[in-house]
């Protein structure tokens, strides 16, 4: 029987840190952010309703869809993140089953999938077992603001898009943290893996 597990944590908090030590491991992980920017390029059908939605202004002239400007628009307005999460969260979970059917019939014992908004989007009824990866929100922020060359305030803007960490520390089955240094980090994910009998 193939266990599948969910791998989430606040946006800046590591996971994906965690997800390339599964790979490593040689345990599959289905990148739900990969898939979800790949539903955006021109010529889906997901793109043909994006742009239906939210007008030609979020393209660029290449008639790309400005990725940035469409991420400024959803986060300063919580309607226009769940028109946007309506269009493309069915179209990932039908692509996420697709890769779990395929990774089974390889053999696979364990399937990991990335999910940031994991308990967000019910993914939890999916999913065997749920791992969060979560720091303190001091060093969730300057990550942010380091990694994206963004203000304080969009930042935060961003990080109130999603559920607390606290509370989806609450929710998870196990925890990494990603506050210290990257053997403090592997040492968790090394615990899960005993503890999951890998």
């Amino acid at each position: 029987m193939t266990m599948i597990l969910g791998l989430t944590g606040g946006i800046a908090t590591g996971k994906s840190t965690v997800a390339k030590m599964f790979i490593e491991k040689d345990i599959p992980v289905i990148d739900t952010d990969l898939i979800s920017r790949s539903l955006l390029n021109k010529g889906t059908d997901a793109y043909y309703e994006i742009v239906k939605s939210f007008s030609s202004e979020i393209l660029l002239t290449n008639l790309d869809i400005n990725r940035k400007k469409l991420a400024r628009k959803i986060f300063s307005n919580p309607q226009k993140r769940q028109i946007l999460n309506d269009i493309v969260h069915p179209r990932v979970k039908e692509i996420v089953d697709n890769e779990i059917s395929k990774f089974e019939e390889l053999g696979n014992n364990i399937i990991v999938i990335d999910v940031p908004l994991l308990f967000e989007t019910n993914y939890q009824d999916i999913v065997d077992k749920t791992i969060v990866v979560y720091t303190t929100k001091t060093q969730q922020m300057n990550r942010l603001v380091s990694r994206d060359n963004i203000t304080k305030e969009y930042a935060q803007m961003k990080i109130n898009a999603q559920m607390s960490l606290s509370e989806k520390v609450d929710l998870a089955d196990y925890v990494i943290n990603n506050s210290f240094s990257i053997l403090d980090t592997k040492r968790d994910f090394n615990k899960i893996l005993e503890d999951l009998g890998v």
